[in-house]
């Protein structure tokens, strides 16, 4: 068995890992990164990136359609899905091939294959070359999540699928069921409801995407529903029976069962961590509902063992597990980073219209005893938003009426994704709404709505 000697092993190459390995090794350190299957982990492969070129082959298809509102015209408008996914998963192909050259770039050694920590301070790993030991003083676990699959909602990857299977999909769906309104729920609705799928929701909460602002899910329903989309709030799929091309789903909701047939189901109810076979309950590592619980600055209680990422639990998102990855290679080489703030890490959801959210809702700044001020902005205010046709849409700030304090900022509309960053920067800087007052906004942009927002909450909006 050959046995190799490293100063940090990472286990796990997706957006964690794999920039933990890259800043240990910029610090000097010699750095082993393990994957079991693709350099880039899910998001990369299976999920952030390719759901967005899915998303973006959507976009434009409505927007062909829509030529004559802007004085194009455009015959015999089509697509054909086989070429849409092979675009979709090209750009994961090149982006996961440049991880490979990121690694060689900064001398990270790369072991293929299942790694398990049979001690402290030891990685094994199973691969093609057979058993191999990676021995270092420090491990960083960033293993990700899977799709949580529900008894009797499994996937089979023909009638019901999970993400992977609905990224790859052999037959564009007919009749579809999206099962649960979380973004990855309502990105995939939001796709095949664009390309003609008659789309319905299922939602076991009171409104869809349930962790953003009510005002913003409302909003956000108002535009599914006109799109077409069927949504069904506190509705539980209590089973699935599976047929010859067809899937007949058993809906409950205020204590009756009806029921309604699909050709597809895909089931997006949340996810659970890839913490089996990797040995830590024998370490002695606490692992809470399938996440490994560690401290602010992702401590397992386990010296020289540290987790990141999806695995080491919410927000579940591929940006905190990059910034958590820096976070613990600079504690490693004896820095003193700051832990992360969640309140500061920005959610997006890539549906149409675009949801991006920063910092409190209004009802979570209530219950936490904030007197709060509160501005909203409409997209049909803004000229920029009227030039683009897309004049739908709404920006909403929350602010400490005693302080100034920028609580939450939370956006429904097109491009939001990207406006929604300005308002992070000023969480992270401790921004009062006066230093937002003050900062000139170039004009026409989408972003002057952010600055009316902020003078709406204080009375002073100028354009609406």
């Amino acid at each position: 068995m050959a046995e190799h000697s490293f100063d940090v092993v990472v286990i796990g190459a997706g957006p964690g890992g794999y920039v933990a390995a890259i800043r240990a090794a910029q610090l000097g350190k010699k750095v082993a990164i393990v994957e079991r299957e693709h350099l880039g982990g899910i998001c990369l492969n299976w999920g952030c990136i390719p759901t967005k070129a899915l998303l973006r082959s959507a976009e434009v298809f409505h927007l062909m359609h829509r030529a004559k509102d802007f004085g194009l015209s455009a015959d015999k408008i089509g697509f054909d899905l086989a070429a849409v996914v092979k675009r979709s998963r090209g750009v994961a192909g090149q982006l996961s091939g440049g991880i490979g050259h990121l690694m060689k770039k900064n001398k990270i050694t790369v072991f293929m294959g299942k790694a398990t920590i049979p001690a402290v301070g030891k990685v094994s790993v199973k691969g093609d070359k057979g058993e191999e030991t990676l021995k270092a003083p420090d491990v960083i676990l960033a293993t990700g999540a899977r799709a949580r699959e529900l008894p009797g909602l499994e996937a089979d990857g023909d009638l019901v699928w999970t993400y992977k299977h609905a990224l790859d999909p052999k037959r564009m769906p007919k009749k579809l069921l999206v099962i649960g309104s979380g973004a990855i729920g309502i990105e995939f609705a939001s796709f095949f409801n664009t390309l003609g799928a008659d789309t319905t929701v299922v939602e076991v909460m009171d409104r869809v995407l349930p962790v953003e602002d009510a005002e913003i899910s409302a909003f956000a329903k108002k535009q599914f529903t006109k799109q077409g989309m069927k949504i069904k709030e506190k509705t539980t799929v209590k089973k699935l029976d599976r047929g010859n091309g067809k899937v007949t789903a058993h809906l409950e909701a205020g204590g009756k069962t009806t029921t309604e047939e699909f050709d597809t189901v895909i089931s997006a109810v949340g996810i659970v961590g890839n913490v089996e076979g990797l040995g830590l309950e024998e370490l002695g590592v606490k692992i809470d509902r399938t996440h490994v619980v560690v401290d602010e600055c992702c401590r397992t209680g386990v010296k020289g063992l540290w987790a990141i990422g999806d695995i080491a639990g919410a927000p579940w998102l591929a940006h905190k597990a990059s910034h958590e990855g820096v976070i613990v290679a600079e504690m490693i080489a004896g820095q003193h980073p700051h832990p992360i703030k969640p309140n500061t890490i920005a959610g997006c959801t890539y549906c149409h219209p675009q949801v991006a959210s920063v910092g409190l809702t209004e009802a979570k700044a209530k219950e936490a005893g904030y007197d709060i001020k509160v501005g909203r902005f409409p997209f049909i205010g803004n000229g920029k938003a009227i030039a683009l046709g897309e004049p739908e849409g709404l920006v909403k700030t929350i602010f400490d009426a005693k302080t100034g304090e920028l609580l939450g900022a939370h956006m429904v509309g097109a491009e939001v994704t990207e406006l929604i960053q300005g308002y992070v920067i000023g969480r992270t800087l401790e921004t009062t709404e006066e230093d937002l007052m003050h900062t000139v906004f170039p004009h026409p942009t989408l972003s002057e709505m952010m600055h009316e927002s902020v003078l709406d909450a204080y009375g002073r909006a100028l354009h609406y």
